[in-house]
């Protein structure tokens, strides 16, 4: 998660320089706004498919499809 804290704050960077960029006249309320979506975007990212890995890796993945394949119906076709 460190790595992907600066990759969040250099995603934050990259797209307050962008919008700052394109717009001369720009409030602080919108570069803040831009700089939090962009990083907690980034950090939400990489915090679910860290979840996806440890899930994956912990067997809670198997269980769930055991369970789906033991309540649901079998076609007979």
């Amino acid at each position: 998660m460190r790595w992907m804290s600066v990759a969040a704050i250099i995603a934050a960077v990259g797209a307050v320089y962008l919008v700052q960029r394109g717009e001369s006249e720009i409030k602080i309320h919108v570069l803040i706004a831009t700089a939090l979506g962009a990083g907690l975007t980034v950090l939400l990212g990489a915090a679910l498919m860290t979840l996806v890995f440890i899930s994956s890796g912990s067997g809670h993945d198997e269980e769930a499809h055991l369970h789906r394949q033991s309540i649901m119906p079998k076609d007979d076709e």
